[in-house]
């Protein structure tokens, strides 16, 4: 009954898929984009390290934004796994992750300006809200075994420094080092923003059609993902930390008054600005202003989120099933293996907000690159870890081979972790998906961004608002879903 549940709730979201395909805006508004794409594809090839000011400073900024980030998130995020069960705490984590790091750089570059605080607190916020909610769902599956070869009488603290974490502590550190690659990706679109990362570099490098630029700091980006477990080293770590507030030092300086002015002026609703709390007119303005906000941009906004979002996560579903066996040895050899990993290690590790961005120049703002970038990236994520399931499965000594293997032997046992997997990802294709309307696809984060542009941080801040309802909302359903399809995120090897 599971598996015919599983099937039917697979169709079911290929069908929604396929109708938002409809209303979808899948236009090609270049000229010409084929000579573009030539362009950059002689770029790609003929890197030009040299040509790049300022290359190393751009890489140290974009390690020391990410490290930072990600251990006051971890440090925030363990702290808050405790507390995880008081309803406050968690909603307030559901809240703090809902919102993409690039819209939380905007309401920081507000407040704090262009300084290195700005960028720290971007990951850093959101990120510990993830750790929160993520920590405390390890620290709860822990097996209670450990605890029971405890003396009697022992204390609540006891049970848990000497039981409870030491028996989570390998999956803790495991998804910690998978967050720091995702704090670089961040790290270096936070450059979009104004920032001095990479990502800074890159949309300078694309404006002026430098392409050959490009190549050299995408393959710099690509190096330093590859390796991180080479040089992101336990031991290491305190001595970057300690080395990374200096490469961030200087920039501009705090002002209290901008932080005062922003939360007692700037995001407050324009009709209830210097009001009183009584005076009915302005209350009556603000219900026409919040209409007019709801009926122009946030129902048209959320339409298009949703409508991208859906698209992507049918299309990063069939990609996954299309790229897992390229990194499983159930497929392939040794050499083939070597260059499906590399091949998923630059997809995966190249942000969505980049890859949407460079789609971009060849087809110009429609919902296609954006749908193109969402897929490729969590198809390639997703068929990574589903690739890296299927290497423990054991098959019997006369199992089939070829075709057949794939879909009559693997894909049936490993379905159940790809649903989970996928059906994990979907709030973050929503968040991602929100923040690509900066690049001018209307949904809800080009709303947010125009509304930040002509500085009515109101408007922004309402908006941003529905963007956190609206995730919280599919993450609520995606849970529900996984409970009731019985689906694991990371289940034992059946």
């Amino acid at each position: 009954m599971r598996r015919s549940e599983r099937v039917s709730t697979s169709f079911g979201f290929l069908g929604v898929g396929l109708f938002c395909l409809v209303f979808a805006d899948l236009s090609v508004s270049t000229l010409d984009p084929w000579q573009e794409m030539a362009r950059m594809a002689r770029g790609l090839v003929t890197p030009d390290f040299l040509a790049v000011d300022r290359l190393g400073e751009a890489l140290l900024q974009t390690l020391a934004f990410a490290l930072l980030g990600v251990a006051l998130g971890v440090v925030a995020g363990f702290g808050l796994a405790l507390v995880f069960h008081v309803r406050v705490v968690r909603w307030g984590c559901a809240f703090v992750r809902a919102i993409h790091e690039l819209f939380w750089a905007l309401l920081f570059l507000q407040m704090l300006g262009l300084t290195a605080l700005t960028g720290i607190l971007a990951i850093a916020l959101p990120y510990a809200g993830i750790f929160a909610k993520v920590y405390s769902e390890i620290l709860e599956e822990a097996g209670p075994r450990a605890a029971d070869t405890l003396p009697a009488g022992s204390g609540i603290v006891s049970a848990f420094f000497f039981a409870r974490l030491p028996d989570a502590f390998v999956h803790l550190k495991s998804y910690t080092f998978y967050r720091v690659e995702c704090g670089l990706r961040s790290s270096a679109v936070l450059g979009f923003v104004g920032l001095p990362t990479l990502g800074f570099y890159l949309e300078s490098a694309f404006k002026q059609g430098h392409y050959s630029e490009v190549s050299a700091l995408l393959f710099l980006f690509y190096v330093v993902i590859a390796t991180l477990r080479l040089w992101m080293r336990p031991r290491l770590i305190p001595v970057y930390l300690l080395i990374a507030p200096f490469v961030l030092a200087g920039g501009a300086e705090i002002s209290l008054d901008n932080i005062v002015r922003f939360f007692t002026n700037d995001i407050v609703p324009y009709p209830l600005r210097s009001a009183d709390v009584l005076d009915i007119t302005a209350w009556t303005a603000f219900g026409t202003w919040t209409w007019e906000l709801v009926a122009d941009q946030a129902l048209p906004g959320i339409v298009a989120t949703l409508v991208l979002t859906q698209i992507a996560l049918v299309g990063s579903g069939v990609l996954t099933l299309v790229f897992f066996p390229l990194v499983s040895r159930r497929f392939l050899g040794p050499v083939g293996r070597t260059a499906g990993h590399a091949f998923l290690v630059v997809v995966r590790s190249t942000p969505e907000y980049i890859l949407a961005y460079v789609l971009l120049q060849f087809w110009g703002p429609s919902m296609l690159p954006a749908i193109v970038a969402l897929s490729l990236h969590n198809g390639a994520i997703i068929g990574h870890l589903v690739g890296r399931f299927s290497d423990e499965l054991a098959l019997r000594p006369d199992h089939p081979r070829g075709l057949d293997l794939y879909a009559y032997e693997v894909v049936p046992r490993v379905y159940g972790q790809f649903l989970a997997f996928l059906f994990y990802r979907w709030e973050v294709i929503l968040r991602e998906t929100a923040i690509l309307g900066i690049l001018g696809i209307q949904t809800l984060g080009f709303y947010v961004d125009s509304a930040i542009a002509e500085i009515r941080l109101d408007r922004a801040m309402f908006l941003i608002v529905i963007t956190a309802l609206l995730n919280i909302a599919v993450d609520g359903l995606s849970r529900a879903i996984r409970a009731r399809l019985r689906l694991a995120t990371t289940p034992e090897i059946q």
